[in-house]
């Protein structure tokens, strides 16, 4: 084959083709040697800590954990404390270059594509990631240490024996299990002092609407990472008013559902939707025209009741509170308000003027903050954006999903198997218009061809559950017919005691006749 001779044609060609490569080349070293410093200082990480995991996400306390086990006569290692990230954080291994990217959220996701990923879903193992969350090593073992030595003592219970649960209150003490133990015992004594659970499934708030026209308040959506924001407009009520359509105690049963629904439907649901375990809440509070000289009595009281309530039973579900339209009147209140909260939950409140949409949308996307705050959510057919309860956990997809999940994960014997979690979705279910679906949700598990509905909820719960259930209501019985014998006991008692009186009264006035004769 003949070569061709070359020309300034062929020429600039080939040193194009040349400066090409070289360009290529240089550019394809420059990445190697980025990524070779990447590894190299992971290394030097893991040499130094440990094959240590790290967060993705942060909180702002500044909390340190207590080591329970000091080694004597050796220096320990130092080690980055992880005490005060949030419960959802996700854990993982350095990688390189990776960019980080948004979680995709059912709130931005078409129909269609959230039916596809919640189908991918519940054919593989995710969910125990999604709800059980990766575990750090050493939370594992302060939450094990936690649990024997309520076991010893026989404090307990199988309902409340949940890793999560005493992760939170492990972290509000500070990893000190002495005042952690104390803190968990109050809890349960209090749920069932006041008959929690009984709240939770019986209580009624008919007067919801009217308190909510004094009082506006509500779920909307989530923040970018899933969790369910929750928006206050406390600078709005009218304390007077709002204290003639309910009362303080009605008022602190329907705060106490309200947050048993939060962790027994909307964490799941969130957790589903955002594909990563969720635990906290991120709230909006509107303080707007709120100072000392309208901070009266009852409001004194319901934010006293409430506070108490969330910080010693319902710790560690607060991610980030954002207080906007701080005024003067407020901020001299606040001084006087941040007595009352823990040092955790003080380290994660945000108080902000008027210019607080750009710090806002930092947290939250513009499509879940309403309107009025310099949001794009309207909400016109439902009267506004407080008056719909809106977020994943009213999606009927979610919904049906969940039941699926939940199905798969007490068949094999996995967490979660909350009943709470399981009678929140099987409740009536609410479309997006406030009216009852008449269509029961179905769903088919791979194992069991079952159709779930509101009509069948036994069926698919499985015999087990159902006779947990049964048992549940034959020792209620058990209990309240024993304090109905001690009440009949007191009675008779007390019936003897009067016929004796009588007897001798009747002697006394028959001794009064015969000395008078």
């Amino acid at each position: 084959m003949e070569r061709k001779p070359y020309s300034s044609e062929n020429t600039s060609r080939y040193e194009f083709r040349s400066s090409s490569c070289k360009k290529k080349k240089k550019q394809g070293r420059k990445a190697f040697e980025e990524n070779l410093l990447v590894v190299l200082g992971q290394m030097k990480l893991w040499k130094k800590n440990g094959p240590r995991m790290v967060a993705t996400s942060g909180d702002s306390a500044d909390s340190k954990r207590r080591d329970s086990k000091p080694n004597a006569g050796r220096q320990q290692r130092k080690t980055t404390s992880l005490s005060s990230l949030p419960l959802e954080a996700h854990w993982h291994f350095l990688e390189l270059q990776k960019k980080k990217k948004k979680p995709t959220l059912a709130s931005k996701m078409s129909f269609r594509s959230l039916q596809k990923s919640l189908t991918k879903i519940t054919k593989s193992d995710t969910f125990r990631t999604i709800f059980q969350g990766a575990r750090d090593p050493e939370d594992l073992k302060q939450v094990q240490a936690l649990r024997d030595l309520l076991a010893s003592t026989g404090q307990l219970p199988e309902k409340h024996d949940d890793y999560h649960t005493l992760l939170r209150f492990l972290r509000m003490r500070d990893f000190d299990l002495a005042k952690t133990r104390i803190m968990f015992v109050n809890m349960l004594k209090w749920r069932e002092d006041n008959r929690v659970d009984v709240i939770a499934r019986e209580f009624e708030f008919e007067e919801h609407d009217a308190v909510q026209r004094w009082y506006p308040r509500g779920y909307h959506g989530v923040d970018n990472v899933g969790r369910p924001l929750y928006i206050e407009r406390i600078g709005s009520i009218d304390f007077n008013t709002l204290l003639t359509v309910t009362t303080v105690d009605r008022f602190v049963k329907h705060h106490i559902v309200e947050q048993e629904k939060t962790l027994n439907l909307r964490y799941p649901a969130c957790s589903l939707a955002a594909k990563r375990h969720i635990a906290s809440i991120t709230a909006i509070l509107d303080v707007e025209g709120l100072g000392i000289k309208n901070f009266s009595k009852p409001a004194r009281d319901i934010f006293t009741e409430i506070q108490k309530i969330d910080s010693n039973y319902y710790p560690e579900t607060l991610n980030q509170l954002y207080i906007i339209n701080a005024g003067p009147g407020f901020k001299a209140l606040w001084k006087i308000l941040r007595a009352f909260l823990e040092p955790r939950t003080l380290s994660k409140v945000q108080v902000l003027g008027s210019s607080f949409i750009t710090k806002l949308s930092e947290a939250v996307d513009l499509s879940n903050i309403p309107e009025f705050f310099g949001g794009k959510c309207k909400c016109v057919e439902h009267g506004g954006c407080l008056r719909k309860d809106k977020g994943p956990w009213t999606d009927p997809e979610i919904k049906s999903k969940l039941l699926e999940v939940f199905y798969k994960a007490q068949n094999l014997g996995d967490e979660p198997t909350d009943d709470d979690i399981f009678k929140e979705l099987t409740k009536s279910q609410v479309t997006y218009d406030g009216r009852l679906r008449s269509n029961p949700i179905a769903t088919t598990p791979k194992t069991e061809n079952y159709n779930i509905g509101i009509d069948s909820l036994e069926q698919y719960m499985g015999t087990a559950s159902v006779s947990k259930h049964l048992a549940q209501k034959i020792s209620e019985l058990e209990e309240w017919l024993v304090g109905t014998n001690k009440i009949l006991q007191t009675l008779f008692t007390k019936q003897q005691q009067l016929a004796d009186n009588i007897e001798e009264l009747k002697n006394l006035i028959e001794q009064l006749r015969v000395s008078d004769a």
